[in-house]
């Protein structure tokens, strides 16, 4: 039994499938089907069994799985111990970010890079909500979203640290009715024509609440996860939309107004999700502390 052996069963575990494993690995589907083999071999209890034309984990792969996790933390806290022992704050951190938070953080979390400090490399990745803890298993750091009523995220190899809980707005234009008043109400707003995001993300969460509330259907005109494009559309008077009070400040707001919105919980958490051995990085902390400096002062 190795210990990469181990990761691999755990990330077939998170991931579902060997192709999702070797994607996230950087090695072949064979290589993962190889791997899983030899590890089997040392054990009599089947650890997966084929689900369709899935390969998933038994309950003593489970098991076996989650004690690997707590070996690989093990190992990196041996490692950490070395690296601390060194001060060591270089080497890459990969960070991943949805879009909003990306254009908010991404800029300023560099500048606060100062030598000697780690090489950042930032990607967008703009996924559903339920989508975002997979992608621990290809970055070191990912920044996500969620809404307060949604369920929390998983605590089994991951861990979540949240930066800021930020509210949405209603976004209208400067001349719509709506724009002269201080706040709303999902009774206000329910019969508007809306741009939203996808399903999955925060601002169609918002509006399905809005609607269940005002016992009203809403009217959904366009579907547009960048806010930018939202606010544009919105400044024609065509539709009202929602924009996240903080992360959005880069959008212009010449011609729509942000009105908070009473009567329904519009607040979503900004977390960093991390394997728990990526956090014990001298160089990985050196980027939260970073990200959580640019937050502060971006909500403050």
């Amino acid at each position: 039994m190795e210990l990469h052996q181990l990761q691999i069963l755990r990330e077939l575990g998170a991931l579902g499938s060997v192709t999702a494993v070797a994607a996230a690995l950087r090695v072949t589907p064979s290589a993962v089907s190889q791997q899983l083999a030899a590890l089997q071999r040392g054990f009599r209890t089947p650890l997966t069994r084929r689900q369709g034309r899935s390969l998933t984990l038994t309950a003593a792969g489970e098991v076996l799985a989650a004690a690997g996790a707590e070996a690989i933390d093990a190992m990196a806290a041996a490692r950490s111990a070395l690296d601390a022992f060194e001060h060591d704050v270089t080497g890459v951190v990969t960070l991943s970010g949805f879009h909003s938070a990306g254009q908010a953080l991404f800029g300023p979390v560099l500048r606060e890079m100062r030598a000697p400090a780690p090489s950042v490399q930032l990607t967008d990745e703009d996924v559903a909500q339920t989508e975002f803890p997979a992608l621990t298993a290809r970055y070191d750091l990912v920044l996500a979203h969620r809404m307060e009523h949604s369920a929390p995220w998983p605590t089994q190899g991951m861990r979540s640290l949240t930066l800021v809980r930020e509210p949405l707005d209603v976004a209208v234009a400067l001349s719509h009715p709506l724009a002269k008043r201080r706040s709303l109400t999902p009774a206000d707003v329910a019969g508007e024509r809306w741009v939203t995001s996808r399903i999955g993300y925060s601002p169609d969460d918002v509006l399905t609440t809005v609607a269940a509330i005002a016992n009203h259907p809403v009217q959904v005109q366009h579907r547009i996860n960048d806010y930018g494009a939202v606010a544009a559309v919105v400044a024609t008077g065509d539709a009202i939309g929602m924009l996240p009070r903080y992360t959005s400040r880069s959008v212009d707001d010449r011609d729509i107004v942000r009105l908070p919105l009473e009567g329904v919980n519009t607040l979503r958490s900004i977390d960093l999700l991390s394997r728990p051995e990526n956090l014990r990085r001298s160089s990985v902390r050196a980027v939260v502390e970073a990200l959580q400096r640019v937050m502060a002062r971006l909500s403050g």
